[in-house]
């Protein structure tokens, strides 16, 4: 089959939702973040916790990027290891984790969420309290998934309407996808000029408050599709703040 992204999906995708459109945050994945599972919370806390909820959703706009380019499974790393490569693009994923996520597939969806700078300047900022700080922290990464959320089902829906499938988000640093990836995908989505995402020496995204993410669209059914990410394959599981808290990252 030729590598052919269909003429619905080639062109790239701007996300800047406004008014009704802006995503929920949600307070319990926020709750989350801060480490709590069930346990009593008391008045104040939970009046801190709406409140910088409130102010995140109020002040903070979200903006992303995602667009379709196919997939050649058949390529190979420097190491000789197999590594998918989208068409079109500098970019190559390897790992085992993402070679099975998308050998299998006929494209995929490249995407690139952010907060934005406002957040980066306010979580470096700080304020007077440590508990706000920390409490603004778990509010701006479960606002950055609700909005990487949103993404990942409009893309889905743009999909379905050519009858393709799609199967779960992967992002690089799980498994044993490495982030030495970030720079290519960035430079793919021309996120840098489109949302003002960049990427740090170190691999990391900055703003920080910020996803990329890869979606596999199949013609047939999904071969991946009851796989969903496990503490089983990532490399960060023996030093997780999640863990021990006795939660996970994801929703189990």
């Amino acid at each position: 089959m030729a590598m052919i992204v269909p003429e619905g999906l080639a062109a790239p995708v701007l996300y800047r939702p406004h008014g009704g459109e802006l995503p929920r945050l949600d307070r319990a994945e926020m709750l989350r973040y801060l480490g709590f599972s069930g346990q009593e919370m008391e008045s104040e806390l939970k009046r801190r916790i709406d409140a910088v909820a409130d102010d995140v959703e109020r002040n903070f706009t979200p903006a992303g990027v995602r667009r379709v380019f196919a997939v050649d499974a058949i390529g190979v790393d420097d190491e000789g290891a197999p590594a998918i490569k989208l068409v079109g693009t500098s970019v190559v994923l390897q790992g085992l984790d993402i070679y099975r996520h998308l050998k299998d597939a006929r494209l995929c969806v490249l995407m690139a969420c952010t907060l934005g700078m406002e957040s980066e300047r306010r979580l470096r900022a700080g304020t007077a309290s440590s508990v706000e700080t920390t409490v603004l922290d778990a509010a701006c990464s479960a606002y950055i998934e609700a909005a990487v959320e949103a993404m990942d089902q409009e893309a889905r829906a743009d999909a379905a309407t050519l009858g393709l499938s799609a199967n779960w988000r992967f992002s690089c640093g799980y498994g044993d996808c490495p982030l030495t990836a970030q720079p290519r995908i960035v430079s793919a989505l021309n996120a840098g000029r489109l949302i003002g995402l960049t990427v740090t020496p170190t691999n990391l995204l900055l703003p920080s408050k910020s996803v990329t993410a890869m979606i596999g669209l199949f013609d047939g059914p999904v071969h991946d599709a009851n796989t969903r990410p496990t503490c089983g394959i990532c490399r960060l599981r023996e030093g997780c703040s999640f863990r021990a808290r006795g939660t996970t990252c994801y929703e189990g």
